[in-house]
């Protein structure tokens, strides 16, 4: 049996432990700054969201998440080291501090948010899993896929999501598993699949892959929910507020008009939610151990949401997608960004 005094001396040693694992732990911003750039986790190629363009350059709405991060951290979008990661290895390379920040098209699950060490610091697209087949199938709906072979990529919620529909609607599929997108749309057009099933957003990218893109379609149906966004570790707060308010400080900026070109013009706003999120009206980095100017950082240099949405995946992008669920919660979206204040 413990006494008082072995108890006291047991108490502080486990908080010695916990403390000293904070301490270990809570310094990604400080291993930033000495390595002068973000290492951010990204796709294995999803045109859109995280790919190379023709010069090698990474582009795309998850990687102008990163961009934003080193903007606000290190004054600098461009400060970044992308590391390609396939579904499988994703979250390992996040635990074992390869990487500061996953974005990387990842659902915010129950299991992912709290038996993995990890923290999701947002939502920066809405999706949902879809189905993508060829026209000549002469199919409409997702109720006519009884028996088909599907082409899935392994590690995703995919998996489990398109299994419980099957199961549900009470048909059966083949399940062609592949490693990484590009594999599976790989099997797709190789005809080794009926249907490709992935989120919706991915199809829409994987689409434009092919060698005719009209050939295929996306079925009309989405079976479930996939909010999408930027994942860092457990134990660094101060990391994930970074992470979380600068996505929330490019929702900001578009709610309030201000865009990488009128940004600067916007500096003289007498607008006091303006002025905040440009840092002319006390600095709110402060609390993250960043310059009043971090969120002017990100504006100016890489855009706000709706800038990043369209060029990338919107309308004006070879995607073409809509904006829907994914405008502002004031234009019949579910965006919604708590204030900077």
């Amino acid at each position: 049996m413990l006494n008082k005094k072995h108890v006291v001396l047991l108490a502080s040693a486990g908080a010695i432990t916990l403390s000293g694992m904070a301490n270990v732990q809570a310094d990604t911003l400080e291993e930033t700054r000495s390595r002068g750039a973000v290492q951010c986790g990204v796709s294995d190629g999803l045109p859109g969201f995280s790919a190379p363009d023709d010069s090698g350059e990474w582009q795309g709405l998850d990687v102008d998440v990163c961009r934003a991060v080193a903007a606000a951290v290190l004054g600098d979008a461009n400060a970044v080291n992308y590391v390609s990661l396939n579904a499988v290895e994703r979250f390992t390379a996040l635990q074992s501090g390869e990487i500061d920040v996953l974005s990387r098209n990842t659902t915010w699950t129950t299991t992912r948010d709290t038996t993995l060490g990890l923290n999701f610091t947002g939502v920066t697209f809405y999706d949902g899993i879809g189905f993508m087949i060829n026209r000549d199938l002469g199919i409409s709906g997702a109720d006519e896929l009884d028996g088909a072979a599907i082409c899935i990529q392994s590690g995703t919620t995919t998996e489990l999501n398109v299994a419980d529909y099957f199961r549900a609607n009470d048909m059966a599929f083949d399940p062609i598993v592949f490693d990484t997108s590009e594999q599976t749309v790989g099997g797709f057009q190789a005809g080794r699949c009926d249907v490709l099933t992935s989120d919706t957003s991915q199809l829409a990218a994987l689409r434009i892959q092919l060698d005719d893109p009209d050939s295929a379609m996306i079925l009309p149906e989405i079976i479930s929910k996939e909010p999408l966004g930027p994942v860092v570790r457990q134990g660094d707060d101060n990391w994930l507020n970074i992470v979380k308010w600068s996505l929330f400080a490019m929702l900001n900026a578009e709610e309030y008009g201000i865009t990488s070109e009128n940004v600067d013009d916007m500096m003289d706003s007498e607008n006091p939610d303006v002025a905040r999120i440009l840092g002319q009206d006390g600095n709110y980095g402060e609390g993250m151990g960043l310059e009043a100017d971090w969120a002017y950082n990100i504006v100016s240099q890489v855009g706000n949401y709706g800038e990043s949405f369209e060029r990338n995946v919107g309308m004006d992008s070879p995607l073409q997608i809509e904006r829907g669920v994914n405008a502002l919660w004031n234009q019949g979206g579910f965006h919604y960004a708590p204030p900077i204040r």
